[in-house]
């Protein structure tokens, strides 16, 4: 599919906020990213919310249980109240993540890895087709974060990733937080990770703050590192953000917070940061 339009800096909407956008005072946010599941299938006053929002920003759709890698069947009542919610609000495109979040019919409410296997791969690139068969609009998969790996994987997650984006031509929502954690979490170069990413699959780019947990892994000596979107970019992100920008050029770009969400001029000032390091790179990035 063709990459959508470059939507600038954006940021998570979340409902604490949403008097604050729709207010007369102006934001510096260029566009909003919202949860999916929170708006399918429901009217009243949050749609009222979400069609308002619409007419003045343009907004991506971004799922969290549609199960990529799950061996269950993929849900055709999901995809439906997906298309008809994508209908409506006619999203620049739609997003979810690589991962599964429940196997036998039963929901983890959790984002879980995969092993990178080609029977996986297979898999997956079969379902991303229908995914895409189904809902006709552009749709890009999100790398996640992971606290554990599987001894059988044959492929590393970027090689997964990139091979998935190019035998469906789906787009690649490069979350560099996830990045950055998943690194410290096992142990790699997260700029090995990001040269490995084919250059005009890189649709959207997520920043995030994490949390840190001594001795999470078992050893006392190394911490391992939590993905809980509750506070600040912390600076080896921008860093790594940075790095993104040098490879790939200009790419829409999102700042999420979704737990302990502090007030409206905290989170925009976030977004002002990305803007700002996003324009000194200048030209220095490789156009995507």
């Amino acid at each position: 599919m063709t990459k959508p339009a470059f939507l600038g800096h954006g940021v998570g909407l979340r409902r604490p906020h949403v008097e604050r956008v729709l207010s007369d005072e102006p934001v510096s946010v260029e566009w909003f990213e919202v949860i999916s599941e929170n708006y399918m299938d429901v009217g009243g006053r949050p749609r009222q919310t979400l069609l308002s929002v619409r007419e003045r920003f343009p907004v991506v759709l971004h799922g969290v249980s549609l199960s990529i890698g799950s061996t269950d069947p993929l849900s055709e009542d999901y995809l439906t109240h997906l298309a008809a919610l994508a209908n409506e609000i006619e999203p620049a495109f739609l997003s979810d993540h690589l991962c599964f979040t429940g196997v036998g019919g039963h929901t983890a409410h959790d984002l879980l890895p995969m092993p990178y296997t080609e029977e996986a791969l297979d898999h997956v690139v079969s379902r991303v087709q229908r995914v895409m068969e189904r809902l006709r609009r552009p749709f890009a998969l999100e790398n996640p974060s992971s606290y554990v790996s599987f001894a059988v994987s044959e492929l590393r997650e970027e090689e997964f990733l990139a091979e998935v984006a190019r035998r469906t031509g789906c787009g690649i929502l490069l979350d560099v937080n996830n990045v950055y954690v998943s690194s410290v979490n096992h142990r790699f170069d997260p700029k090995a990770y990001l040269a490995a990413l084919p250059q005009g699959a890189i649709w959207q780019l997520h920043l995030a703050g994490h949390s840190r947990l001594e001795g999470g892994g078992g050893n006392p000596d190394e911490p391992m590192l939590l993905d809980t979107h509750d506070h600040e970019v912390p600076e080896p992100v921008w860093e790594l953000y940075e790095e993104t920008l040098r490879l790939f050029g200009e790419v829409s770009t999102l700042v999420e917070w979704d737990d302990h969400i502090p007030e409206w001029g905290v989170l925009e000032a976030q977004r002002d940061e990305a803007s700002r390091r996003a324009s000194l790179r200048g030209d220095a990035g490789v156009a995507a």
